[in-house]
């Protein structure tokens, strides 16, 4: 081995050890310097495109990836990175074609026929993707993003009973688990016993699940705490058996508890099925003091109030497909006579609100909310709520608020199921409107338009 090689492999080998702890920065530059002594270094590109991939720097990575390639053709994991890059940038051709050469590499990983499912499910070629994932739970049956992505299929079509076991291979929760020294509940008998529901995902996850707190309480638990976003605090007091409701970032007690759960875990082991959703609407309240005080400012009397929310948290792997690209998009709905609109939107696009396009004045309420339990007082007494797939959806739904929700085709969340234009979480007054075509949001806000027409008695 020459000099340069030896010293490239040495950097190379420190450059993994700093991504493994997420020191991109001292990896990147190990990565570089290990390429700098030999530039034929296939894997030290595979690596330096990983961090470029991960870091967001895409057309970097696709160039270090391609390079790895064809260096050495034979780099599986890399064929895999590259297709799952190209996937989300809706290069579906080139990305089936990377999962194919990685496969042909190593027929027998999991991995790389579960990526490959992924890809299919996305392209709605959903009796080849379930394939794909039992044929890797077959060769690993461990292998637990393919039991995930399996549950999220099997979910989205309304098969409850093995869709919520294969969910179970969801693992973002694991830093709760290792903070709470309490057994996890699997379905044994509460009565008397104590169990806190834990946190997961986002705040929309959250106003879903919390629902089975009172589900719970019903099976005789004698006390459920409840761990969330400090954001949803002060609404999750107004829920229905609950005790003590913990911010995550406050304090929590080490012990104390029988028992915990994450909320997502719920319907598993309660045996939730479409049929028997627990879905008693309303199930969240607003608070009486913030009702009256966000009256006043939801005046005058007399007009129709609709509540608009049109994006939302750009950290979401699919958030630019479920989110409307601007404020423009619902300007058709400000033709409407006898209508007034008010902003619902936080965070991004917020500041659309304080200039809304022409023709559709908006009210942005969005600097007086401070949590969701404003939010919920304002949500309250609108007469409707028009939004994309985020939080402000299942608040409505969760007080029985009319809300009409734009949904995108592409990866279209499991919860809302395939092709209903209704919801059995959500019973009362929410209807889906869906994209036809990826990316084309005119014929579904055409539509809501349409219906708002409508119920104004307009056409």
């Amino acid at each position: 081995m020459s000099g340069d090689r030896a010293a490239a492999e040495a950097r190379f080998e420190e450059g993994g050890r700093h991504l493994a702890v997420g020191e991109t920065r001292e990896a990147e530059a190990c990565f570089r310097e290990a390429l700098g002594l030999d530039p034929g270094f296939a894997e030290a590109h595979a690596n330096l495109g990983l961090l470029l991939d991960e870091t967001g720097r895409r057309e970097e990575a696709e160039q270090c990836y391609r390079r790895a390639l064809a260096l050495n053709p034979c780099l599986g994991k890399t064929w895999s990175n590259l297709g799952l890059l190209l996937a989300v940038q809706k290069r579906f051709g080139e990305a089936e074609a990377a999962h194919r050469r990685a496969l042909a590499l190593s027929p027998d990983s999991a991995v790389a026929r579960s990526n490959l499912g992924v890809l299919q499910a996305c392209r709605q070629r959903e009796d080849e993707a379930e394939r794909t994932y039992r044929t890797a739970l077959a060769l690993d049956p461990s292998y637990r993003p393919a039991s995930f992505n399996l549950g999220c299929l099997l979910l989205r079509q309304g098969r409850y009973e093995e869709g919520w076991r294969r969910f179970e291979g969801r693992s973002w929760y694991a830093h709760l688990e290792r903070h709470l020294p309490c057994p996890r509940w699997r379905g044994e008998p509460l009565q008397g016993r104590s169990i806190v529901v834990g946190f997961e995902a986002g705040h929309g996850d959250m106003i879903q699940f919390c629902r089975y707190v009172p589900v719970l309480k019903a099976r005789g638990a004698a006390r459920i705490d409840l761990i969330c976003h400090p954001a949803l605090q002060r609404l999750f007091t107004t829920l229905a058996g609950v005790d003590t409701v913990f911010p995550f970032d406050a304090p929590i007690p080490d012990g104390g508890w029988d028992f915990w759960t994450p909320p997502m875990s719920a319907p598993y082991y309660c045996r939730t099925r479409l049929h028997s959703i627990p879905a008693a609407i309303p199930y969240l309240r607003a608070d009486g003091e913030l009702l009256q005080k966000w009256a006043a400012l939801l005046a005058p009397a007399g007009l129709f109030r609709v509540g608009l929310a049109w994006k939302g948290n750009p950290r979401f792997e699919n958030d630019a497909d479920r989110s409307l690209p601007s404020l423009e998009e619902l300007a058709p709905l400000g033709r409407i006579g006898g209508v007034r609109f008010f902003s619902l939107q936080k965070g991004a696009g917020e500041e659309e609100a304080a200039s809304p396009p022409a023709g559709l004045p908006v009210t942005n309420l969005a600097p007086g909310i401070a949590d969701f339990a404003d939010l919920a007082a304002i949500t309250a007494q609108l007469d409707l709520v028009v939004c994309v797939d985020t939080a402000v959806a299942h608040l409505a739904g969760a007080l029985g608020t009319p809300c009409w929700v734009l949904l995108p085709d592409y990866m279209t969340d499991w919860r809302w199921l395939e092709g209903r234009t209704d919801s059995p979480w959500y019973p009362v007054g929410m209807r889906l409107f869906r994209q036809r075509t990826m990316g084309d949001w005119g014929p579904v806000v055409a539509g809501v338009a349409a219906s708002l027409r409508r119920l104004r008695g307009e056409g």
